[in-house]
């Protein structure tokens, strides 16, 4: 009798630069176009109040998160005293927190490498948080934080570029256009959020979180999205456990 010996085939591994073409790649979308055209709108706002240029890249870089900038520039503009102006750029960062808490599992990989996992989780905002719950569970392991990396990366750089752009064109911008553009990553946020909605969790979290929005809307910094995201979240979360336990 013949014996038969399988050998076991081990996983493809791919190097870096293989993982950097895909978050390049994965960042080419829908979404990418709307980050364009809410920049396009904030650097039309920058020439709009008399805000130099580079300093309003940099807080594209250094922020990445466009209420928190527009915070930051209606402030210094209206003569509002910088610790004021810290404060509530701080407070409307917050909300980004539970985004990264829940975006954190999906980045990390076989490598432990801290500093790349807190530059990974600067670019965490409202697109880098709905694409990478998307794409990244699709991602080998290995190559999810390089990815996320990339992804991010292209993102700010686009988005940088676009602040030019829009202050460049801001001359030619009637200021209700320019409105409107900053009123597209809210609104692209929201049925990006419908798209990936798979279970009856995600819909009953949606449908408590959109349910809370006039009760919380006066609150201001960006409270209002933290507190009913995770508001209706939690409370979705302990109905479907209810519900589970009462199936059970």
């Amino acid at each position: 009798m013949l014996d038969v010996m399988t050998e076991t085939v081990p996983p493809v591994s791919h190097g870096r630069l293989h993982y950097v073409r895909l978050g390049v790649r994965g960042a080419m979308s829908v979404p990418l176009l709307v980050l364009i055209a809410s920049y396009i709108g904030f650097g039309g706002l920058l020439q709009g109040v008399g805000f130099p240029l580079l300093p309003g890249m940099l807080s594209t870089v250094l922020i990445w998160a466009l209420p928190a900038q527009v915070i930051l520039i209606g402030g210094l503009a209206a003569g509002t005293a910088l610790p004021a102006i810290a404060l509530a750029v701080g407070l409307s960062s917050i909300r980004l927190l539970p985004m990264v808490v829940a975006l954190a599992p999906f980045v990390r990989g076989r490598e432990q490498s801290t500093w790349r996992e807190l530059w990974a989780s600067h670019y965490v905002a409202m697109t880098m948080w709905v694409e990478g719950m998307r794409l990244l569970p699709k991602v080998p392991v290995e190559g999810r934080l390089t990815y996320t990396l990339a992804m991010g990366t292209t993102y700010v750089a686009v988005s940088t570029l676009a602040t030019w752009i829009g202050f460049a064109l801001a001359g030619s911008l009637p200021p209700a256009f320019g409105a409107g553009l900053l009123f597209l990553t809210p609104a692209s946020f929201t049925i990006l959020m419908v798209r990936g909605a798979n279970t009856p969790l995600d819909w009953m979290a949606l449908g408590f979180g959109l349910a809370s929005a006039p009760l919380v809307a006066g609150l201001g910094g960006g409270m209002d999205l933290m507190i009913g995201g995770v508001g209706g979240g939690t409370l979705a979360y302990a109905l479907a456990r209810l519900m589970k336990r009462r199936a059970a």
